[in-house]
């Protein structure tokens, strides 16, 4: 579980019990998704590398610290739309590639219906956003198709996982990190997170 990073951060626990309640709004839901994916950016990003850089303040000049690596911010379609502002937010230059994928509600597995990737990797890092990391089908088959596009290093942000989402992102790719805000019990026979907080895509755009 060292690649898994579930926070403790009091303010994204409080955020997260407001997500989780049955009668909170879209929009309210929505606004905080993105609160939830900006909190979480500073802790999925913590490790990235840096360049110095000379800048000069109104007192003097010095050598700062910049970005080094490009981001590239892959959310699944469509619940992780939602969590794309909160980390744009914090870093405006990222880049966002979609990549479609839905749940076959009989096989439970995911089905791919939508990648515009260019044909060579422009970035160097690549999040894959997703609320919901459930049966973990998904995730897994987005970092498949990065790892295939050409980007090796990965990792995964969400807001709250199952035991069994993890477990089958660590079998499939042990070098991926983890960072959620929350990891919840278990699945239920319909491979919805338990307690979880419902549909993702359904309580952000009111479809449920």
């Amino acid at each position: 579980m060292s690649k898994v990073h579930a926070s403790k951060h009091p303010l994204i626990a409080h955020k997260l019990s407001k997500l989780r309640d049955k009668n909170t709004e879209p929009k309210k839901f929505r606004e905080l998704v993105r609160e939830l994916a900006g909190l979480l950016a500073y802790e999925a990003t913590a490790d990235l590398a840096t360049m110095s850089v000379e800048v000069e303040t109104p007192l003097e000049k010095m050598t700062a610290q910049q970005l080094q690596e490009k981001i590239g911010l892959v959310p699944i379609l469509r619940a992780g739309l939602g969590m794309v502002e909160g980390f744009w937010e914090l870093m405006p230059s990222s880049e966002v590639w979609h990549i479609g994928l839905y749940r076959d509600e009989k096989t439970l597995k995911p089905v791919e219906y939508y990648n515009k990737l260019p044909i060579q990797p422009r970035v160097a890092v690549c999040l894959i956003l997703d609320p919901m990391l459930a049966t973990g089908g998904s995730a897994t088959a987005t970092a498949d198709v990065l790892k295939r596009w050409g980007v090796t290093k990965i990792k995964f942000v969400g807001l709250i996982a199952s035991p069994e989402g993890i477990k089958a992102m660590q079998d499939a790719h042990p070098d991926i990190d983890i960072y959620v805000a929350a990891i919840d019990d278990h699945l239920n026979e319909r491979a919805y997170i338990v307690p979880g907080l419902g549909d993702a895509g359904d309580r952000q755009f009111g479809t449920g």
